[in-house]
């Protein structure tokens, strides 16, 4: 094997069907869980002052090879704005930029982090493609549910400004409620039952508003989740109704629910009787 012919390099690089390939991305995928493991290590301070030097070798040695990867990509790429630009792309950018901006800015290799959704290769790897099908229909599920959870959220913003404004009345700077962004965070950490306590209504009349508004939060929590759930039941008996559908030329399934004649070869769309 010529491993300086670029069609062949940029197959290892690119594909994951034969062995080198395979080999090529697990040694990536190696590489990224070494480099986020270092990460971590080196915010602990009692470790970091014993291994400190070693963690600072390790990551720029992990930046270097992660930058001549990145290099390599677009070398090889024949459309190098599409993956430049494309989602793995610019997390193979942002997966490096880190190390090089904390010459400038201070703790800002931690973000580094960002490496692990390189990750997200290991579908390709293990071969799980399998749950690309589960996820095309949450991914379905979200883009039906957008606008309903847009309209959701819009109604929890006035909820949180005219709540946020009641209270700033109600209770005032002398008990913390020194603004209505302020009484709008407040607002918001009450209605998601998060209760961080760093401010608290002390009048009779802001514990009532308080209660309410702790009520209302329990009520609404789960409406997103309902209303994606709800999607994903309905994606999924589209698709089951669909598959009822098959070709009777090419015995091809996936058509439309109101399908006559198939997508693929133009014969008659026969039902399956189940």
């Amino acid at each position: 094997m010529n491993w300086f012919d670029k069609s062949r390099l940029a197959h290892i690089v690119f594909e994951h069907d034969d062995k080198a390939s395979k080999t090529f991305d697990v040694i990536i995928l190696i590489l990224i869980l070494a480099s986020v493991a270092v990460v971590i290590l080196d915010s602990v301070v009692s470790i970091r002052i014993d291994y400190g030097v070693y963690f600072y070798f390790l990551e720029w040695l992990f930046t270097i090879l992660f930058t001549i990867e990145y290099g390599l990509r677009i070398w090889l790429s024949k459309n190098k704005s599409g993956y430049i630009f494309s989602f793995y792309g610019l997390v193979d950018l942002f997966a490096i930029i880190p190390t090089y901006l904390s010459l400038i800015l201070v703790n800002t290799q931690f973000l580094v982090v960002i490496r692990s959704l390189r990750l997200l290769r290991v579908i390709r790897i293990l071969k799980l493609g399998r749950y690309v099908k589960d996820a095309e229909f949450l991914s379905e599920a979200l883009k039906a549910s957008r606008a309903k959870i847009q309209i959701f959220l819009a109604t929890m913003l006035t909820i949180v400004l005219i709540a946020g404004t009641v209270m700033y009345i109600v209770e005032g700077p002398e008990n913390g409620y020194t603004s209505i962004p302020m009484s709008m965070y407040w607002a918001i950490v009450t209605l998601t039952t998060v209760g961080f306590g760093d401010i608290t209504p002390i009048t009779p009349l802001g514990k009532l508003m308080a209660s309410l508004i702790m009520l209302v939060g329990y009520g609404i929590i789960a409406v997103p989740t309902g209303i994606v759930t709800s999607e994903l039941t309905f994606a999924k008996t589209k698709k089951k109704y669909e598959d009822m559908k098959v070709c009777s030329g090419c015995k091809s399934k996936s058509h439309d629910n109101d399908a006559v004649h198939c997508k693929y070869c133009g014969e008659k769309v026969v039902s399956i009787i189940v």
